[in-house]
């Protein structure tokens, strides 16, 4: 019988986590496939992009809603930082409130629409307002469903593309995990090929197959202890997946855990203010040896402080500043950029949630069998 995080799959089932468990630990492989499909139609893709990146003035904008929206933070400073382009990550939630502001400006477009199910509203509505609104727009799918809106409409729209990502990445469970990381991953793998090699992709799937065998108990003692508050810091690319780590606590117990994210110079401010006894705060710490003197920094005051009930360091590179206090390294020193430290990051963050949920007995893969939260929204354009 599987295992899945620990525990048995008939275990998961009565706990009412099978899914949620399946789909975080299934990362790793379905990572080195979405790699394999992009090199699969990597002819296809260029011939689609090309021409648009030969517009010196296109405009990027990498869109979706929520995790999807967390996808587009996280990748897109890399992504104009390594290709001098303009990349810009612009939630759907906020270009359908006010499309005028988003849209405002007649460029070359290229709408990236990073969307799991590819039928939400948002989604469905930020094509078809593209397209109302721009004078010139194109239209790259990253998704995870092929009956989806937005694949079904890439059939016989003359300016839109749509890949597909591995099966079983259409996230059964509530909150994305598998999803969000192989759309993540392909948006660099297409726009970033020199760093987004093969050779890459399978460290991190090993790595990160590593961490989840290895540091699971860790998690779990940690998931155990009494807290009602948590803080995920961040900078930069980092910045955005702290937010996503936020909300993949806070969906998976149900808002029993008041979970937050901030940057880690901005968090020293105001938002300070939230850590109490009962705080456990998690520093994604960085690999840029400029940012990370601000990250460390960080770190010492808040261990100075003494307030938290917890403050854990998760870093590829340990130095002596790290070493003073709890820390969850990676195992071997990958080296690499931020954005790429994001993948198995986010794999503790997603496990630490998961078992956060069944220490609550929560079930993960329905935290809200109530409805008041749902996936899909039901705003109608």
């Amino acid at each position: 019988m599987s295992t899945y995080l620990g525990f048995e799959q008939s275990v998961l089932r009565d706990i009412g986590g099978e899914q949620t468990a399946a789909e975080i630990a299934q990362q790793p492989r379905v990572w080195r496939e979405a790699r394999a499909n992009i090199e699969h139609c990597r002819t296809e893709l260029d011939g689609f992009l090309a021409p648009l990146l030969a517009k010196e003035n296109l405009r990027i904008v990498l869109c979706g809603a929520g995790t999807s929206a967390f996808a587009g933070q996280v990748v897109a400073p890399h992504l104009a930082r390594v290709t001098g382009r303009r990349f810009e990550a612009v939630s759907t939630t906020d270009i359908v409130a006010a499309p005028t502001e988003c849209f405002a400006e007649q460029v070359p477009t290229l709408v990236v629409s990073i969307a799991r199910s590819g039928r939400s509203p948002e989604s469905v509505a930020t094509v078809q307002l593209a397209d109302q609104m721009l004078n010139e727009c194109y239209h790259l799918l990253l998704t995870c469903n092929p009956q989806g809106d937005l694949a079904l409409t890439s059939k016989t729209h003359p300016y839109m593309f749509c890949l597909l990502m591995p099966e079983g990445t259409n996230d059964r469970g509530f909150a994305m995990t598998s999803s969000f990381t192989c759309m993540m991953l392909s948006a660099l793998c297409i726009f970033d090929p020199q760093q987004g090699t093969g050779e890459r992709v399978e460290q991190l799937s090993l790595t990160t197959e590593q961490l989840l065998a290895e540091k699971t108990p860790e998690l779990k003692a940690l998931a155990d202890r009494d807290f009602d508050r948590l803080v995920f810091l961040g900078s930069s690319a980092l910045q955005g997946l702290a937010q996503e780590a936020a909300l993949k606590f806070l969906e998976l117990t149900a808002g029993k855990v008041v979970s937050v994210f901030d940057s880690c110079l901005g968090f020293r401010h105001g938002p300070k203010s939230i850590v109490n006894e009962n705080t456990i705060i998690v520093v994604f710490i960085s690999n840029d040896p400029y940012t990370r003197q601000y990250d460390l920094d960080l770190l010492a005051e808040l261990r100075r402080d003494n307030k938290a009930a917890l403050i854990l360091a998760i870093t590829d590179q340990q130095d002596d500043e790290v070493q003073k206090g709890d820390v969850m390294r990676l195992g071997q020193y990958l080296g690499y950029e931020n954005v790429w430290l994001s993948f198995p990051f986010i794999a503790l963050a997603q496990v630490f949630a998961f078992l956060k949920s069944v220490q609550l007995r929560i079930t993960p893969d329905n935290p809200c069998p109530t409805g008041e939260v749902n996936r899909v929204g039901a705003l109608s354009i």
